[in-house]
C-alpha cells in the first residue's frame, strides 16, 4: 500500500492513457453502435475522473484561488464521473440483454437502476450546497461528512443489481464477457471497501479505470472473436449454398438429360455415359476436378437439341435418308440456342454446339478444323462417338469391341483430336471386360 500512496499519481496518469487508448480502438471496433457509444461514454469518462482525481491531489491542500476551485471542481467531477460509468455500463448491460437470444425482456432491475443513478446525481449536487457527502476545511483539505456512507451505497447498489443481471446471463454469454462483466462490477465493490477504512488512497477510482479499460479492451477481443465465429460461419454457410445449387444443377441437368434420352427408345442411358466417359478422358488428361465437373454437364447436355427433332425421325426403324439426316444435323445448332442464355455455364452451350465438329474440318455445323473446335466439344466427340459405336440402333446391335478401337484408332486426326482419341484408346484397352457399352438393364 505505501507503494501505491507513494506513486498514486503517476499510477493515475498511465491508468488514464491506457483507458483513453482503450476507449478509442474500441470505438473503430465492429460493435454495434450502442455497445461503441456505451463504451465511448465508459472510458472516457473513466480517463477523465482519473485526470480530475489526479487533479484533486495535486491542488489540495493550495489555498490560492487556483486551489480553491480546483480542489472543489475535481472532487465533484470524480463523484460525477462514477455514475456516468455506471450509467454507461448500465445501458451496454441493457443492449446486451436485447442482443442476447433467449433473454427477452430486459430485466426492470435495470430501470431501477437508472433511477438510482439520477438520485445519486442530484444528491451529488446537492451535497455541493450542503456539504452533504464531503466538505472542506481552512486549508483547503477534502474532508468527509457523516453522510459519506451514501456516496458508497448508491453505486453499490447499481453494481450489485447490474452483476445480478450478468448473473442471470452466464449461460447465454461467452465465458470471456461474463467473467469480464463480473469482475468489473466485483472489483470496485472490493476496492471500494478497503477505501473505506484507508483513507487518502484511491483505490476505488484506480480499479474503475483499470476494469473498464480491462473491460473494452475484452469487448474488443470479444467481438473479434464473434466476428471472426460470424465470418466462418459465413463461409460454412457459402459453401454448403454452394455444394446445394452444384447439386440442384447436376439433379436438372441429369433430369433434362434423361427427358432427351427419352426420346430415342434405343438410346436410354446415352448422355449419361458419354457425360461419364467425357469426364474420364477430361481426368486421365490432367484436368483439375472443376474442370472435369465442367465437362460432365456439357456431356449430360450435349444432346439436349434432339428436343427440337420430330420423334418420328429419332426413333424411325432403319437409316435415315439424306433430308432425314439433314433435320437430324440441325440438333446442335438448336441445343446451343436453348443453352446460350445459361450465362453461368457458357461451357454447356459450347459442348452442345460442337461436338460433331471433325478434326479434319469436315463435321459440322461450322465446319471448324483442329484446335478450332473448343477442347471440351473435341473431348465429347470421342465419347459420343464411342458410346454411339458401343450402344444398340434401330438398326443394328452394339459393335464388337475390336471394331470399336479400330474405328477409333482410324479416326486419330481425321474425325478425333489425336489426344483425345489415344485417352479413350487406353480406357478401352484397360477394359477388358468390355464394362464400357451399353447396359439395357442399368439404363431402362
Amino acid at each position: 500500500m505505501d507503494f501505491i500512496r507513494s506513486h498514486q499519481l503517476d499510477l493515475m496518469l498511465v491508468m488514464a492513457g491506457i483507458c483513453i487508448a482503450v476507449t478509442v480502438y474500441g470505438f473503430f471496433s465492429h460493435s454495434s453502435r450502442i455497445k461503441k457509444l456505451s463504451m465511448l461514454i465508459m472510458g472516457t469518462s473513466a480517463a477523465l475522473m482519473m485526470f480530475a482525481d489526479r487533479l484533486a491531489y495535486i491542488y489540495r491542500g493550495n489555498e490560492s484561488t487556483t486551489g480553491y476551485f480546483m480542489v472543489r471542481i475535481c472532487n465533484f467531477l470524480v463523484f460525477y464521473f462514477i455514475l456516468a460509468i455506471q450509467h454507461s455500463s448500465n445501458w451496454y448491460v441493457t443492449e446486451l440483454c436485447r442482443s442476447t437470444e433467449g433473454v427477452g425482456r430486459v430485466p426492470l432491475r435495470l430501470r431501477i437502476n437508472e433511477i438510482i443513478i439520477s438520485v445519486g446525481i442530484l444528491l451529488l449536487i446537492v451535497s455541493q450546497f450542503t456539504g452533504l457527502y464531503y466538505t472542506f476545511d481552512e486549508s483547503n483539505h477534502y474532508q468527509r461528512s457523516d453522510a459519506y456512507f451514501i456516496s458508497y451505497i448508491i453505486p453499490v447498489s447499481v453494481w450489485m443489481i447490474q452483476f445480478s443481471v450478468v448473473w442471470g446471463l452466464r449461460n447465454k454469454i461467452g465465458r470471456l464477457l461474463y467473467n469480464t462483466l463480473t469482475f468489473f462490477t466485483v472489483c470496485p465493490l472490493i476496492a471500494g471497501i478497503a477505501q473505506f477504512f484507508m483513507y487518502g488512497l484511491s483505490l476505488t477510482n484506480i480499479a474503475i479505470v483499470a476494469m473498464t479499460a480491462s473491460f473494452c479492451f475484452i469487448e474488443i477481443v470479444s467481438n473479434g472473436r464473434e466476428l471472426n465465429a460470424a465470418h466462418i460461419r459465413e463461409k460454412e454457410l457459402l459453401v454448403q449454398e454452394q455444394k446445394n445449387m452444384r447439386r440442384m444443377v447436376m439433379q436438372s441437368t441429369s433430369a433434362l438429360a434423361a427427358a432427351i434420352d427419352a426420346k430415342d427408345r434405343y438410346t436410354h442411358g446415352h448422355s449419361r455415359r458419354v457425360a461419364e466417359y467425357s469426364e474420364m478422358i477430361a481426368e486421365i488428361s490432367g484436368k483439375p476436378d472443376n474442370e472435369c465437373r465442367d465437362i460432365y454437364l456439357a456431356g449430360l447436355l450435349h444432346d439436349v437439341g434432339k428436343i427440337g427433332i420430330p420423334d418420328e425421325i429419332i426413333n424411325k426403324n432403319g437409316r435415315l435418308t439424306d433430308e432425314e439426316f439433314a433435320v437430324i444435323k440441325t440438333h446442335p445448332a438448336i441445343g446451343a440456342e436453348i443453352l446460350k442464355k445459361i450465362n453461368i455455364a457458357p461451357y454447356i452451350s459450347i459442348g452442345a454446339h460442337y461436338h460433331h465438329e471433325r478434326y479434319d474440318g469436315s463435321g459440322y455445323p461450322e465446319g471448324l478444323k483442329g484446335e478450332e473446335i473448343p477442347e471440351i466439344a473435341r473431348i465429347i466427340a470421342v465419347a459420343d462417338a464411342y458410346d454411339a459405336m458401343t450402344s444398340k440402333r434401330s438398326y443394328r446391335d452394339a459393335l464388337p469391341q475390336e471394331v470399336v478401337r479400330a474405328e477409333i484408332e482410324k479416326g486419330k486426326g481425321t474425325q478425333f483430336d489425336p489426344v483425345f482419341a489415344e485417352i479413350m484408346l487406353e480406357l478401352m484397352d484397360k477394359d477388358t471386360d468390355y464394362r464400357l457399352q451399353q447396359d439395357d438393364v442399368f439404363d431402362i
